[in-house]
């Protein structure tokens, strides 16, 4: 079979990152396939590169995949990546084209969802309502608030820890001036993104956070896009008490909402527990792949 393999540019760079793509074509002009390869910008990322690719199911095992493949490796070499990742759902064709070609699984995924018209509101309330001494909840949409910004970005540091296994995902470093860019690239998209932050009594500081994005036109699934409580304040319930108030959040402000999503690390006991605890119901599982540059 005879096809092209044509590059493009993503004219709309993100605040930490940015996007070159290929696209396969057949002698008739037909799409067959696509790659796209995001290179991380940001300071302690500039070594990965993340790869989606994708095949028309009719046009596979034609050499579609592998040229897509060598033509995005190519690149992440001459910009000086080390490590590319690509996610794929266990049993897809993703899962078997991977290893075969040098990827090696690092990360194991679970997929879950919640049910919002099956959510029971007085265990939701109930649980709202235990107590924390020492600590307090608070809200916001879209940007987080100027009296809150320093902490609230010292506070992505309770992401640092968490289970990625074998995953060569570098270290993030979070500043105001990128919490604030996430914040605005959900808005440019259209969506929304409402966060419940845990805190500290004692000082006024951030020590955890969860955040919710929700579909402009509020139908659909929402997604949690993360939870987190820094280290010397876990054990004291504050995920599952930030994660039932997004999830009151949902039933509140968004009443067409028909679920929330979310992913966790498998190894990610405590909030896999958390989950469960709150209705959340596996969806399916996916393996984080990575190869070594």
């Amino acid at each position: 079979m005879s096809f092209d393999i044509i590059p493009l540019a993503d004219p709309r760079p993100a605040p930490s990152s940015r996007r070159l793509a290929w696209l396969a074509a057949g002698d008739d002009g037909v799409p067959l396939g696509s790659a796209f390869l995001r290179l991380f910008t940001k300071e302690g990322q500039e070594h990965l590169a993340e790869l989606q690719l994708a095949v028309h199911g009719a046009e596979r095992r034609q050499g579609i995949g592998t040229r897509l493949l060598q033509a995005a490796l190519e690149t992440a070499k001459a910009e000086r990546r080390r490590s590319v990742i690509a996610q794929a759902v266990q049993g897809s064709p993703a899962d078997l084209f991977l290893p075969a070609r040098g990827f090696r699984p690092v990360l194991a995924l679970t997929y879950a969802r919640l049910t919002l018209a099956d959510v029971d509101r007085a265990a939701i309330d109930a649980l709202l309502e235990l107590p924390h001494p020492g600590y307090r909840l608070t809200e916001w949409e879209g940007t987080v608030p100027d009296a809150l910004a320093r902490s609230f970005a010292d506070s992505r540091r309770a992401m640092d820890d968490m289970p990625m296994e074998g995953t060569d995902f570098g270290r993030v470093v979070w500043d105001v001036e990128r919490v604030v860019a996430a914040a605005e690239a959900v808005a440019r998209r259209g969506e929304l993104l409402h966060t419940v932050a845990v805190v500290d009594a004692a000082d006024g500081s951030v020590v955890g956070f969860s955040e919710l994005v929700v579909p402009g036109d509020g139908l659909g699934d929402g997604q949690h896009y993360g939870t987190a409580v820094l280290p010397e304040h876990r054990g004291r319930g504050l995920a599952r008490w930030m994660k039932a108030a997004a999830v009151r959040h949902a039933l509140e402000r968004h009443p067409a909402l028909s679920g929330l999503c979310t992913d966790t690390a498998e190894s990610n006991k405590p909030m896999l527990a958390v989950n469960d605890s709150l209705g959340y119901l596996p969806t399916h599982r996916a393996v984080e792949y990575q190869l070594d540059l």
